[in-house]
């Protein structure tokens, strides 16, 4: 079994294809796909499940590539560990992050760390859902809000200030809630997946969570944004997200004096992965220029 082997491996399997994974290696398909059953003769198991459309990958796979996975990022380190001395970041980097936030300030920063690190690549998704980074072969995500308990390495990169609002048509059509309890008698737009949604809120000096419920679902902030425009319904939002509307008076802010303290941006990585040197400089790029991206952001916003 050979290093290039497990490589050629867990390139398949990020791309469920060998067609895509070949392009990707710049291989041909037919080495790809010989190389991956030569591994699988060498380790005695099955390891794809092959079809006509795409692979499924077997529970020997997934535990194989998990670990394939864990042993060329330690490799990389390895080799990263040895350059210090004549180059810096380098390799390639697997980074999941929210949509709205990657678009608004991960965007320009990509672009300007890339101008400034030559030899590193990025493969960016852009998603809501919540990734499982070790299963799914990211090396880093980025999370707003209250991170569960994981064996994920986290870093604070920022806060972002959430925004309760509606449009001025709801609130002539169902009146101003005064105190959080009375969002149990409106209509509210929920941002996340399934399950009970609970908005908190600081009510007499004390955090109080008050459970929501709405017409409306989903996992992508722009389109509940726009239901919240369109007077479905009251929101609860990143202000990056809604602040050309409230700025434009599409919506306005509601319960302002209860909202509570900003929410967290953070970085989380593998444990296996915290010595990566690319990891390390990227977080450290992020942390001193996403403070002046999301403040930059907030002024110009309110000055339209």
């Amino acid at each position: 079994m050979q290093l290039d082997d497990i490589r050629i491996f867990v390139a398949t399997v990020d791309a469920r294809n060998f067609t895509a994974a070949a392009l990707r290696l710049a291989l041909s398909k037919q080495f790809v796909s010989r190389r991956v059953m030569a591994l699988e003769e060498a380790l005695g198991v099955q390891l794809l499940i092959r079809n006509t459309r795409k692979l499924a990958v077997t529970e020997l796979g997934q535990e194989f590539y998990e670990r394939g996975r864990r042993i060329l990022g330690e490799v990389e380190d390895a080799e990263q560990a040895m350059s210090l001395r004549r180059a810096g970041p380098r390799g390639l980097l697997r980074v999941s992050a929210p949509m709205s936030f990657g678009m608004t300030h991960l965007s320009p920063l990509i672009a300007s760390f890339l101008r400034e690190h030559g030899e590193v690549r990025f493969d960016m998704e852009l998603s809501d859902r919540t990734v499982d980074v070790v299963g799914e072969g990211f090396d880093m995500a980025i999370r707003i809000g209250a991170l569960p308990d994981s064996t994920l390495i986290a870093q604070k990169l920022v806060e972002v200030r959430m925004v309760v609002c509606c449009s001025p048509g709801y609130l002539r059509r169902r009146g101003t809630p005064t105190v959080p309890a009375d969002l149990q008698r409106h209509a509210c737009l929920l941002y996340g997946h399934g399950g009970a949604v609970n908005w908190e809120f600081e009510v007499d000096g004390a955090t109080r969570n008050v459970e929501v419920q709405g017409p409306l679902r989903a996992n992508n902030g722009e389109l509940i944004r726009d239901a919240a425009v369109a007077g479905l319904g009251i929101i609860r939002l990143p202000d990056f997200i809604v602040a050309d509307e409230l700025a434009s008076g599409r919506l306005v802010p509601v319960l302002e004096t209860f909202l509570p303290a900003a929410m967290s941006v953070h970085a989380v990585y593998p444990q296996h992965r915290q010595s990566s040197l690319t990891i390390r400089a990227f977080v450290t790029y992020l942390r001193e220029h996403l403070a002046k991206s999301v403040a930059n952001d907030a002024i110009n916003r309110r000055g339209k």
